[in-house]
């Protein structure tokens, strides 16, 4: 008779759960960008000179290198941030442990996370920044739609994954 038992990962810290979090969302949801950015006929240094351009304004589309550079940092902190978030909840919130550990719990919350992350940058963040009003158009439903898997996904499942440990066989 043999016995196989799993091999279980003790839990991360909170600190490399943040840091595994960021580098995810920001490097899947920047692969995103990119896929979209070809579908919608758009250049790499437009996309990520227009991430600078929502803080800093249109002269970002006149940089070289350093404002493509500055947009993908300011990617990478918004993923950071909101990765922190998401952090300080689960630590915070039994609740929503509970629906974690339910069936699906990951895809449930990210299926509610993912676009409230949307909804709160395009709607607020984004308007307060460029001084200018939200516009939902087709291409805004289709990052809606995706930030349920590009970024809340990513999000939730690397958060969760570390608080839990995992378990290999």
């Amino acid at each position: 008779m043999t016995i196989v038992m799993p091999l279980s990962r003790p839990r991360r810290s909170a600190a490399s759960r943040l840091v595994a979090a960021g580098l995810l969302i920001g490097t899947v949801d920047g692969l995103w960008a990119i896929v979209l950015t070809f579908i919608y006929g758009r250049s790499l240094t437009r996309l990520w000179q227009g991430i600078a351009a929502t803080a800093f304004g249109e002269r970002m589309f006149d940089g070289g290198a350093s404002t493509v550079l500055l947009g993908v940092l300011m990617h990478f902190g918004v993923a950071f941030a909101w990765s922190a978030v998401f952090l300080l909840l689960v630590t915070r919130s039994a609740w929503l442990r509970r629906v974690l550990d339910s069936p699906h719990g990951v895809l449930k919350v990210a299926a509610v996370y993912g676009p409230m992350i949307w909804i709160v940058m395009s709607a607020v963040v984004i308007p307060l920044l460029t001084r200018r009003p939200l516009v939902i158009t087709g291409r805004w439903w289709i990052q809606l739609a995706g930030h349920v898997v590009f970024v809340g996904l990513p999000i939730v499942w690397s958060i969760w994954r570390g608080a839990r440990g995992a378990t290999a066989a």
